[in-house]
């Protein structure tokens, strides 16, 4: 099939799928007019690559994994990279439930300013505590999980 026909069954973009035949994501065979020609294979590679692309696999990643005939795929490779995905996805997920309660607490700070102290005021009393260090890294608690749009609105 021609590039407009690949493009129009799978929504991409023309210069995408070149960009990806650039990179070595994709092969053309090229016709003696110059045109290209891919095969019906082709599609399913380009679901494929926005499946992992979803996932969180970066280009570079999804071309060392995707070989170069479907048929032919390296179970234990491709396992190995799944799995190490996973682990790359839960260090991250640790990482944003650490800021998520760093901010907590900090909003927990302002929100709990003391009494008489206006909020420029309240401000500089928590970047000295931050920047002394005295904020500590704070860790989930259990109300931290709740949405606090729906606590407030509760009080």
């Amino acid at each position: 099939m021609r590039i407009g026909e690949l493009a129009a069954r799978s929504g991409l973009a023309t210069s995408r799928i070149r960009f990806y035949e650039s990179i070595g994501l994709l092969q053309a065979d090229r016709r003696p007019n110059g045109y290209r020609s891919y095969s019906r294979d082709v599609l399913t590679m380009l679901n494929l690559i926005a499946s992992a692309q979803k996932a969180g696999f970066s280009l570079d990643e999804i071309r060392a994994l995707l070989p170069g005939d479907l048929s032919n795929w390296q179970h234990e490779t491709l396992i190995v990279a799944l799995r190490a995905k996973v682990d790359e996805i839960a260090a991250m997920e640790a990482r944003l439930a650490q800021s998520k309660a760093h901010l907590l607490a900090i909003i927990r700070e302002i929100e709990e300013s003391p009494e008489g102290v206006d909020c420029a005021e309240n401000t500089q009393r928590l970047l000295s505590q931050i920047a002394k260090g005295e904020m500590g890294t704070p860790s989930l608690g259990r109300d931290d999980l709740k949405d606090r749009g729906a606590r407030r609105a509760a009080s």
